[in-house]
């Protein structure tokens, strides 16, 4: 059980600094490269301009979210149904994010920083279009993280068994409602 709160501990922390950091990079950053393409494309963090490119914060970031989703699941994996359920989404969307950002992202991404500026209406128009796909497939990415932090948030307050604590007793004669 120790192991396992260490894992669901890894898993919270990471979801949460992830989570956070892709949000503030949604808004903030791609909000400033996305706002006006192909001029505004010179603001992708990405090159020898920019000292950090957003994966080298991300990667190990996720590797440790993967760890712990992981670790926690396997440790877990004798636990009630109940319990187990938030182990395995938090596991689960760790691992379809991997997947959504290799597919949809990482191409993407590679088309975007090597555009170069349209010579035609219909170029110009392609890549604002990609580049709006883009903010909004991100938007999904978010959506994932903040399930997979809830997921593990979740897992981590939650007793590991069905009965009701013992310490709990004085509680709910007091309050009747149901905790």
């Amino acid at each position: 059980m120790r192991l396992l709160r260490a894992f669901l501990w890894l898993s919270v922390l990471a979801w949460g600094i992830g989570a956070g950091a892709k949000f503030y990079d949604l808004i903030v950053v791609a909000g400033a490269w996305s706002a006006s393409p192909p001029e505004s494309l010179s603001l992708m963090p990405y090159g020898a301009h920019y000292p950090v490119m957003p994966g080298q914060f991300f990667a190990p970031t996720s590797g440790a979210t993967l760890i712990g989703a992981i670790g926690a699941l396997i440790c877990g994996w004798r636990t009630p149904a109940s319990y187990r359920v938030w182990l395995l989404w938090s596991a689960i969307l760790i691992l379809a994010l991997w997947v959504f950002t290799i597919t949809a992202f990482w191409p993407s991404n590679h088309a975007l920083f090597a555009a170069s500026p349209p010579s035609t209406a219909d170029g110009h128009a392609e890549l604002i279009r990609r580049a709006h796909q883009w903010v909004g497939l991100d938007w999904c990415r978010v959506a994932m993280m903040l399930g997979g932090f809830i997921s593990a948030v979740r897992a981590i307050s939650t007793p590991t068994c069905d009965r009701p604590r013992k310490d709990l007793t004085y509680v709910t004669r007091a309050f009747p409602f149901p905790l």
